[in-house]
């Protein structure tokens, strides 16, 4: 019985690892006129630095709601900072007037069906649930 304990603390440890297996992904619209985005880029479009995708377009960011386990996952992994954080920057940068907030997507079919429709748009998510109406831009490692 006392293997027990062990096994479940192995499991436990393990989490971290499962977790960040998921590959995250940013998408754009397939008629966005970009192929690759740098982490940068990304970055920036999304943090409200940067009004344009590279093409030109007017940038869309399209983000998905705080409880969404993706969203977490995605600024953790980008900018290495917690939802909390992202908020009050976001607060500070739109307050000032220097840039909009994202587009809020209900879900990640909501997500996909805003990216898929709009050219200038962009969003992020886990690569197993992107479809054909959107093209990968940026895979997010664990860099």
């Amino acid at each position: 019985m006392r293997l027990r304990p062990l096994i479940v603390a192995c499991l436990l440890a393990l989490l971290p690892m499962i977790a960040s297996a998921v590959e995250m992904v940013v998408i754009v619209n397939p008629r966005s006129g970009i192929d690759k985005l740098s982490r940068d880029e990304a970055i920036n479009i999304f943090l409200g630095r940067s009004r344009q995708l590279p093409s030109g377009l007017s940038a869309l960011p399209v983000d998905l709601p705080a409880t969404h386990p993706d969203k977490a996952s995605f600024y953790r992994r980008s900018v290495n900072k917690e939802l909390a954080e992202i908020n009050s920057y976001r607060a500070r940068l739109f307050f000032s007037g220097r840039g909009n907030p994202p587009i809020l997507a209900t879900s990640t079919e909501d997500l996909l069906e805003i990216v898929g429709i709009n050219p200038g748009a962009i969003g992020y998510l886990e690569r197993s649930r992107i479809n054909a109406r959107v093209k990968v831009v940026f895979e997010l490692g664990d860099q």
